[in-house]
């Protein structure tokens, strides 16, 4: 569960330039402008039923392409790192840590809409979602048979991004509130290095 929310993260999130913009053409947008990111996040995953299985929070932060920061505080502590290379999932209360390449770890995930390079059309097909709640909306399928969500949604107001809804083939579905988002600011580098704690168990492989 904790790696499929880890992965799931990568839900990270948008900023948009263009306040009363279509949802498609906002994230053009963000694209385009936005090179790094960071602010808060909550997180609710729901099973087929609509029933509430996590309940998550944490801080992001973000360098475009390729570089991120993940950190969920509560309930557990875990950490995701990507440093342009390399993804290194933390889990402290295991002290245990995951790592995979970058471009296999980001692929056909939300990762790849937000903190990949600006070839969205190569891994998605992306529609005008419809708007609901006050929010406009993408639409966001990936194009390969072996990424782990069948659709992605992108919601946006005010030139920021609101929500991010993901539903995978099991029908379980992971929804992101973000709060405190802020466009383009200065971070530093070591945010995105990471360095596995002496005495961690490192699954994975980098071939």
């Amino acid at each position: 569960m904790r790696l499929r929310l880890a992965l799931a993260v990568l839900a990270l999130l948008v900023l948009v330039p263009a306040a009363d913009a279509t949802g498609l053409a906002q994230l053009r947008a963000f694209l385009d402008g936005t090179r790094t990111s960071k602010g808060a996040f909550k997180q609710t995953v729901m099973n087929s039923q609509r029933r509430t299985t996590q309940s998550t929070s944490g801080t992001f932060a973000f360098a475009r392409p390729g570089k991120f920061r993940w950190t969920y505080d509560k309930p557990f502590d875990q950490l995701i790192v990507g440093d342009g290379t390399s993804v290194w999932v933390y889990d402290k209360d295991l002290n245990q840590v995951i790592v995979r390449k970058l471009d296999a770890a980001l692929g056909s995930t939300p990762a790849a809409l937000l903190a990949g390079d600006n070839a969205l059309d190569r891994s998605f097909d992306l529609v005008e979602g419809e708007a609901a709640n006050g929010l406009e909306y993408v639409d966001a399928t990936p194009k390969s048979a072996d990424s782990q969500f069948k659709r992605i949604r992108l919601g946006f107001r005010d030139n920021l991004p609101q929500a991010m809804t993901l539903t995978d083939a099991f029908g379980q579905t992971t929804e992101l509130v973000f709060s405190g988002v802020e466009r383009n600011p200065a971070l530093a580098a070591d945010l995105f290095r990471f360095t596995p704690p002496a005495g961690a168990d490192v699954l994975g492989g980098l071939k």
